[in-house]
């Protein structure tokens, strides 16, 4: 499992390097809500395109190695000791919207402006998703027991609309 601290230190590593992430998935929820609701196998980061070198070579020095390459979609990078980063990288449109490829080409994930924001994870202010984004890529597939909590929460604290 993940901890809060393996996030907050792979956030710092991601600075350091000079890129910009943006957390999703499961910990881009729990900072929304301000606090850690579950258990997490990994993190979801948002990345800049043009600075996945940077980014990819801090964390290969941090002893992160590519275990998956589903790019330009996805891919991820693991650590002997457990964490695992599930990286997407990111093309910024000049209005701060964003485009990430899929494995269908004609099916690109778009990401408007205003669904960039802020969140907390153990105290420290993150960049995340928005509620309407989360819950946005939270359709079209089967969801998990992890999916579950994840929507009812936001349904709770948001009173936004879930399709499951």
């Amino acid at each position: 499992m993940m901890s809060a601290s393996d996030v907050l230190s792979v956030l710092s590593v991601a600075r350091e390097a000079g890129a910009d992430v943006v957390i999703a998935g499961g910990w881009g929820v729990d900072a929304l809500l301000g606090e850690e609701t579950r258990g997490h196998k990994d993190l979801d980061l948002l990345h800049r395109r043009e600075q996945e070198p940077a980014l990819v070579a801090a964390l290969t020095a941090a002893g992160y190695e590519e275990t998956l390459d589903w790019r330009p979609a996805r891919f991820v990078l693991s650590h002997p000791s457990g964490p695992e980063f599930d990286l997407h990288p990111l093309q910024f449109a000049p209005d701060g919207s964003a485009i990430q490829s899929s494995l269908d080409p004609e099916k690109p994930f778009r990401y408007p402006a205003e669904c960039f924001v802020t969140g907390t994870i153990g105290g420290t202010r993150v960049q995340c998703l928005s509620v309407a984004q989360q819950v946005e890529f939270h359709q079209g597939y089967e969801p998990g027991e992890a999916d579950l909590h994840d929507m009812d929460r936001l349904r709770r604290e948001f009173g936004v609309a879930t399709h499951f």
